[in-house]
């Protein structure tokens, strides 16, 4: 996790290079990138299944490109990294929910309030359960650092076109500001909302 943090740091610290161009230069060469976007990238969309952001439709996108098709597909049907989380704590004696040990892995990931009292308990004891709490916190890290990311992306892509569509035919910033509201690990957020209520 501590390397995947600084992987991520340094990617968003590429939005910075990006950002020095002006408007009109990125314009001198923007029709050059036809309708590309990351929409094609199928390393982006590996890394959002991994996270557990599935969605079996962007498999049409690759329909060119066989091996980012099988490689997404693959992906699709394995357990997300917080599903995998999930089972592990289970094995490890903690009080996981059923519905968080069997949900289907294929379909995109969403809120599981289950999951709540046990993520609560262990903060609220995080001194007798450090390695699931210092967990929970690694994984706050790396949805707060691809938020940042994506952060960096939107308001690159706002100071260099403002709110024209995006080159993949997607509305441009209105896309990109929506995708800030998605979540990887949305109990460890809300959990926090709980905490020192009672």
């Amino acid at each position: 996790m501590a390397r995947v943090k600084h992987i991520q740091k340094t990617l968003t610290e590429q939005w910075s290079v990006l950002a020095t161009l002006a408007p009109t230069e990125y314009g001198q060469f923007r029709d050059f990138l036809g309708n590309a976007s990351g929409f094609q990238s199928y390393q982006y969309r590996a890394v959002e299944f991994v996270l557990g952001a599935k969605n079996a439709d962007m498999l049409e996108v690759f329909d060119a490109d066989p091996a980012a098709r099988a490689l997404l597909r693959g992906l699709l049907g394995e357990p997300s990294l917080y599903d995998a989380f999930w089972h592990r704590l289970s094995r490890l004696g903690y009080a996981v929910p059923e519905s968080a040990l069997t949900r289907e892995v294929s379909a995109p990931y969403t809120m599981n309030p289950e999951l709540i009292p046990l993520i609560g308990f262990v903060y609220e004891h995080h001194r007798e359960h450090w390695a699931a709490y210092e967990a929970f916190e690694e994984l706050v890290d790396l949805e707060e650092n691809f938020q940042l990311w994506r952060f960096r992306h939107m308001r690159t892509v706002l100071r260099t076109i403002g709110t024209k569509p995006g080159t993949g035919g997607s509305s441009g910033v209105g896309f990109l500001r929506k995708a800030l509201e998605l979540s990887f690990f949305p109990e460890l957020f809300a959990v926090r909302t709980e905490i020192g209520r009672r």
